[in-house]
Protein backbone atom coordinates (compact mmCIF):
# COMPACT_ATOMS: atom_id res chain seq x y z
CA UNK A 1 0.00 0.00 0.00
CA UNK A 2 1.24 3.40 -0.70
CA UNK A 3 -0.03 6.64 0.42
CA UNK A 4 -0.44 7.88 -2.77
CA UNK A 5 -4.06 8.43 -4.04
CA UNK A 6 -4.95 6.71 -6.84
CA UNK A 7 -8.06 7.28 -9.01
CA UNK A 8 -9.03 3.75 -10.53
CA UNK A 9 -12.01 4.65 -13.71
CA UNK A 10 -13.86 1.05 -13.77
CA UNK A 11 -15.86 1.27 -17.34
CA UNK A 12 -18.99 -1.14 -17.34
CA UNK A 13 -20.85 -1.63 -20.73
CA UNK A 14 -24.23 -2.66 -20.33
CA UNK A 15 -25.75 -5.39 -22.94
CA UNK A 16 -29.61 -4.34 -24.01
CA UNK A 17 -31.18 -6.38 -21.24
CA UNK A 18 -29.28 -4.02 -18.78
CA UNK A 19 -27.17 -6.40 -17.69
CA UNK A 20 -23.46 -5.87 -17.71
CA UNK A 21 -21.48 -7.72 -20.05
CA UNK A 22 -17.96 -5.82 -20.03
CA UNK A 23 -15.98 -4.61 -17.08
CA UNK A 24 -12.02 -3.33 -17.68
CA UNK A 25 -9.66 -1.08 -14.99
CA UNK A 26 -7.85 1.57 -16.94
CA UNK A 27 -5.74 3.90 -15.06
CA UNK A 28 -5.68 6.39 -18.36
CA UNK A 29 -7.89 8.34 -19.94
CA UNK A 30 -8.59 6.41 -23.49
CA UNK A 31 -11.78 7.31 -25.61
CA UNK A 32 -15.16 5.48 -23.88
CA UNK A 33 -18.30 5.14 -26.11
CA UNK A 34 -21.92 6.68 -25.09
CA UNK A 35 -22.72 2.75 -23.67
CA UNK A 36 -19.95 2.90 -21.13
CA UNK A 37 -20.73 4.09 -17.67
CA UNK A 38 -17.74 4.87 -15.17
CA UNK A 39 -17.57 4.26 -11.32
CA UNK A 40 -14.34 6.76 -9.98
CA UNK A 41 -13.30 5.51 -7.05
CA UNK A 42 -10.74 7.29 -4.73
CA UNK A 43 -8.42 4.56 -3.24
CA UNK A 44 -6.33 5.19 0.48
CA UNK A 45 -7.85 8.13 1.44
CA UNK A 46 -11.01 7.93 3.21
CA UNK A 47 -10.15 4.83 5.08
CA UNK A 48 -10.71 5.06 8.73
CA UNK A 49 -7.09 4.31 9.94
CA UNK A 50 -6.31 7.73 7.71
CA UNK A 51 -8.98 9.40 9.54
CA UNK A 52 -7.73 8.33 12.82
CA UNK A 53 -4.01 9.35 12.19
CA UNK A 54 -5.33 12.76 10.95
CA UNK A 55 -7.64 12.91 14.86
CA UNK A 56 -5.14 12.27 16.51
CA UNK A 57 -2.98 14.34 14.92
CA UNK A 58 -5.65 17.38 15.67
CA UNK A 59 -6.32 16.49 18.62
CA UNK A 60 -2.49 16.20 19.87
CA UNK A 61 -2.51 19.74 18.25
CA UNK A 62 -4.84 21.08 19.94
CA UNK A 63 -4.21 19.67 23.31
CA UNK A 64 -1.10 21.08 23.24
CA UNK A 65 -2.24 24.92 22.28
CA UNK A 66 -4.56 24.51 24.88
CA UNK A 67 -2.15 23.29 27.53
CA UNK A 68 0.58 25.04 27.14
CA UNK A 69 -0.45 28.82 25.25
CA UNK A 70 -4.41 29.03 26.04
CA UNK A 71 -3.93 27.87 29.33
CA UNK A 72 -1.47 29.99 30.33
CA UNK A 73 -2.72 33.23 29.19
CA UNK A 74 -5.53 32.52 31.12
CA UNK A 75 -3.99 32.61 34.17
CA UNK A 76 -1.28 34.92 33.75
CA UNK A 77 -2.68 37.27 31.19
CA UNK A 78 -6.21 37.53 33.03
CA UNK A 79 -7.69 36.13 29.28
CA UNK A 80 -9.73 33.38 28.86
CA UNK A 81 -10.62 34.02 25.21
CA UNK A 82 -8.25 31.39 23.54
CA UNK A 83 -9.49 28.94 26.21
CA UNK A 84 -12.61 29.70 24.80
CA UNK A 85 -11.14 29.54 21.34
CA UNK A 86 -9.55 26.00 21.84
CA UNK A 87 -11.40 24.01 24.00
CA UNK A 88 -14.71 23.12 21.73
CA UNK A 89 -12.52 22.04 18.76
CA UNK A 90 -10.44 20.17 21.08
CA UNK A 91 -13.41 18.16 22.91
CA UNK A 92 -14.92 17.37 19.88
CA UNK A 93 -11.33 15.85 18.59
CA UNK A 94 -11.28 14.08 21.93
CA UNK A 95 -14.42 12.20 21.36
CA UNK A 96 -13.92 11.01 17.88
CA UNK A 97 -10.68 10.13 18.70
CA UNK A 98 -12.09 7.97 21.55
CA UNK A 99 -14.95 6.66 19.04
CA UNK A 100 -12.46 5.88 16.05
CA UNK A 101 -10.07 3.82 19.00
CA UNK A 102 -12.90 1.64 19.48
CA UNK A 103 -14.10 1.49 15.98
CA UNK A 104 -10.32 0.16 14.86
CA UNK A 105 -10.01 -2.03 17.76
CA UNK A 106 -10.97 -5.18 16.17
CA UNK A 107 -9.06 -4.09 13.46
CA UNK A 108 -5.49 -4.05 14.92
CA UNK A 109 -6.43 -6.70 17.26
CA UNK A 110 -5.30 -4.46 20.15
CA UNK A 111 -5.57 -6.39 23.28
CA UNK A 112 -6.73 -4.72 26.83
CA UNK A 113 -2.89 -2.93 27.73
CA UNK A 114 -2.91 -1.76 23.55
CA UNK A 115 -5.98 -0.59 24.14
CA UNK A 116 -5.71 1.16 27.07
CA UNK A 117 -2.26 2.71 26.38
CA UNK A 118 -4.59 4.29 22.95
CA UNK A 119 -6.93 5.57 25.04
CA UNK A 120 -4.48 7.21 27.91
CA UNK A 121 -2.30 8.79 25.14
CA UNK A 122 -5.16 11.26 24.09
CA UNK A 123 -5.07 12.56 27.92
CA UNK A 124 -1.16 12.77 27.93
CA UNK A 125 0.75 15.73 26.03
CA UNK A 126 2.24 14.70 22.82
CA UNK A 127 0.53 11.22 23.56
CA UNK A 128 -1.29 10.81 20.00
CA UNK A 129 1.98 11.34 18.10
CA UNK A 130 3.30 8.40 20.41
CA UNK A 131 0.33 6.28 19.18
CA UNK A 132 0.51 7.01 15.56
CA UNK A 133 4.31 6.53 15.09
CA UNK A 134 3.75 3.04 17.48
CA UNK A 135 0.65 1.49 16.04
CA UNK A 136 -0.54 3.52 13.01
CA UNK A 137 2.33 3.65 11.13
CA UNK A 138 2.96 -0.12 10.84
CA UNK A 139 -0.23 -0.47 8.69
CA UNK A 140 1.52 1.04 5.06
Amino acid sequence: MTNIILLKITMLKKNENGGIIYNKTSYNRGIFGSSMYFCLKFYNMFSIVNIFRVVAFLEGVSYILLLFIATPIKYLAGDPQYVKLLGMPHGILFMLYVVLAFMLKPDFNWNSKQFGGVILASIIPFGTFFIEKKYLKTTN
